[in-house]
């Protein structure tokens, strides 16, 4: 028996006016939560179009449009704006009855390139219980006939299995949000025996052996460490029926080992180090679960996947902004002070859930504004626009 595949009522009438575009093909991608018993979709987001593509309207009669790299570069974009919990879970495809073929080659095709370029950014290992079934959404702009269908992207050969697509209304308006901050004073020493220093290559070593630290930490929910099996509202019942039309908020604290106690031996390194790299601050954290039953586990994964992307994502943002700005040449014998940029939620309508961002001290709202209509397909107010943290190094 195939996934099912519970959505956000709205998504329905989003892919629907999408229909009515003139192009031969419309692409985009499917936002949402797994979970054992079922997965949640609570956002579709259609591929923002290329420069070249804005200026030529015409009427193309082969997939031309469906780049792949373009969308893969998309969804790179898009999970950077997504708190813990939501994940890009597949790809939808609207085409002609003509292209209805060649459309579905390119939907598994798509969905195992963007796949494969989240992974490799992703600094966290997936569990043996994680769900690897990724949904491919095929629709018909003559007929509006959907076909839903799932790949299993840790299997290259995977064939397509059936699906149900169910929607459902305010599916997300009552998600259960975990918020906390993590205090980051990260050291990571640059080799001497490197001739040159790669700041990118160096600071995610470091981050690596960091996020090692974050998975191994323990996550106090309310001020309690609870079993990985028990269900996250156990004891907060009788609350349930006043919180349908909000988020319900966990505060979160993280208790990072200092050592590895007297069982394991302990081993030094001494090495020769001409620089270092220091990341210092407060981040703040957050991660969404789903309201049926969700267990400890699901909930604590979802945060310090949280913890780990927002510091991965926001070095990453910093390091474009410093080749776009000051070129591949780094001045790697200075004292340099970099300023991380700082997160910022903005809320989803009809959900509980808020997207996430990254603002630099000098952006205006207006970029930011600019950046969800063209990532997320979003308008934004700028009173929306919540900057959850102080000013980082």
């Amino acid at each position: 028996m195939g996934r099912t595949y519970f959505v956000e009522e709205a998504i329905e009438q989003y892919l629907l006016d999408l229909t009515r575009k003139l192009k031969p093909c419309v692409t985009g991608l499917l936002i949402g939560q797994c979970s054992p018993q079922r997965d949640y979709v609570i956002r579709a987001v259609r591929t923002p179009p290329k420069e070249e593509q804005k200026e030529d309207n015409s009427s193309l009669s082969k997939l031309a449009p469906v780049d792949e790299e373009w969308i893969t570069m998309h969804a790179t974009q898009v999970s950077r704006m997504l708190p813990g919990g939501l994940v890009v879970l597949g790809v939808f495809i609207i085409a002609t009855p003509e292209l209805s073929k060649d459309s579905q080659i390119a939907l598994r095709r798509i969905i195992f390139s963007v796949e494969k370029s989240l992974t490799k950014r992703r600094l966290w290992k997936s569990t043996e219980e994680e769900i690897s079934d990724r949904v491919a959404l095929q629709i018909c702009s003559s007929t509006k006939k959907v076909v839903c269908r799932t790949y299993d992207v840790q299997d290259p050969k995977s064939s397509a299995k059936p699906a149900d697509w169910k929607y459902q209304s305010a599916l997300s308006a009552a998600w259960l949000a975990l918020d906390c901050t993590v205090n980051v004073n990260i050291h990571i020493p640059l080799l001497a025996t490197s001739p040159n220093h790669d700041l990118e290559k160096n600071t995610k070593n470091g981050l690596n052996r960091w996020s090692k630290q974050i998975e191994d930490s323990v996550f106090l929910i309310n001020g309690q460490v609870k079993d990985d099996d028990t269900e996250l509202l156990e004891g907060q019942k009788k609350f349930r029926g006043n919180t349908q039309s909000s988020t319900q908020l966990s505060d979160v604290k993280v208790l990072t080992q200092l050592s590895q106690g007297s069982s394991h031996r302990s081993t030094a390194t001494v090495q020769v180090c001409s620089g270092s790299i220091n990341l210092k601050g407060a981040v703040k954290c957050r991660a969404y679960i789903h309201n049926n039953k969700p267990k400890v586990k699901e909930a604590v994964q979802a945060l310090k996947r949280d913890v780990i992307n927002t510091l991965s994502d926001r070095c990453e943002i910093l390091f474009e902004d410093l080749i776009i700005n000051e070129g591949h040449h780094h001045k790697s014998f200075e004292r340099e002070y970099h300023v991380l940029p700082q997160r910022l939620f903005v809320p989803v309508a009809g959900s509980s859930v808020m997207f996430s961002d990254y603002k630099f001290g000098d952006e205006a709202d207006a970029e930011i504004q600019e950046r969800f209509v063209e990532i997320l397909d979003q308008s934004v107010q700028a009173e929306d626009i919540h900057i959850a943290e102080e000013i980082n190094t």
